[in-house]
């Protein structure tokens, strides 16, 4: 259970930024749905919802997703379901239920860098950057590895190209957390290859993704990257699945994900 003490709507966001920072306790609302799981007394409670970040927006070379769209919006959005084998709806759409989808929001989840997060592993496959209000624009590989002060992530944008994807996971039911997550994408022979829910957050398999780029792929080319891909990532366990079945489990999904987006168009 959370509480709050005060509630802000603020005009902008140099305003909503000046209160996040004046005291500790203060706190970007997104969709408190995972608020809810934690225990967190807010002073502050700062709401971005009159501030217009809630759209996706096609332009010629990127695609622009405000912080609070939410996961309802990237599932039903018709670019994104055209756009890189529509990896970003089917990423979402398994996440509990239409209602949860409705309320989560794109700006919380990837600022809280969410171990558990299915949009991360889609994300991290294609070309991403996230926009922060001080912090600005950065890739958001950049994002993860990197401690900031305390900001308001504003966007994010993924370059529009002709990038294929595809993406997997493993749960206990259908409307439970991941076990584990793999996303898979080729642009230009390039391929890269994502795990999340490790239950570490979302990598790059860096190694397993050059060694499939330079391959041919054939059958033993696709099963080598797979099997390097979970020898060269970490793996713990939760009440979901101990590490070494995630790690057994890695190489079957990351098969599948690559399998996927060779047949592609």
């Amino acid at each position: 259970m959370f509480t709050i003490e005060r509630v802000l709507q603020p005009a902008t966001l140099e305003e909503a930024y000046q209160v996040l920072n004046a005291h500790v306790s203060n706190t970007v609302l997104g969709g408190c749905a995972f608020l809810r799981l934690g225990s967190k007394k807010i002073g502050t409670a700062i709401d971005l919802s009159k501030l217009n970040l809630d759209y996706v927006l096609e332009k010629a070379e990127e695609i622009e997703i405000g912080a609070m769209t939410t996961f309802r919006t990237l599932e039903t959005n018709p670019t994104l379901r055209e756009c890189f084998n529509g990896v970003l709806p089917k990423a979402v759409s398994p996440i509990i239920g239409v209602q949860f989808r409705n309320i989560v929001t794109v700006g919380a989840t990837v600022y809280s860098k969410y171990g558990f997060s299915d949009l991360l592993t889609a994300l991290l496959a294609l070309d991403t950057e996230v926009e922060l209000h001080k912090g600005g624009r950065m890739t958001l590989i950049e994002f993860l590895n990197k401690s900031y002060p305390k900001d308001i992530l504003t966007r994010i944008f993924i370059q529009k190209n002709k990038r294929r994807a595809s993406y997997q996971s493993l749960r206990n039911s259908s409307s439970d957390y991941p076990i584990l997550t793999v996303a898979v994408s080729e642009l230009d022979q390039k391929w890269r290859i994502v795990v999340g829910a490790r239950p570490l957050r979302a990598q790059i398999a860096t190694k397993a993704s050059e060694a499939l780029s330079q391959s041919k792929l054939s059958a033993e080319d696709i099963g080598q990257a797979a099997a390097l891909a979970a020898e060269e990532l970490s793996f713990g366990s939760n009440i979901r699945g101990s590490a070494e079945y995630r790690k057994a489990i890695c190489p079957v999904l990351v098969k599948r994900g690559i399998m996927e987006v060779l047949q592609c168009k």
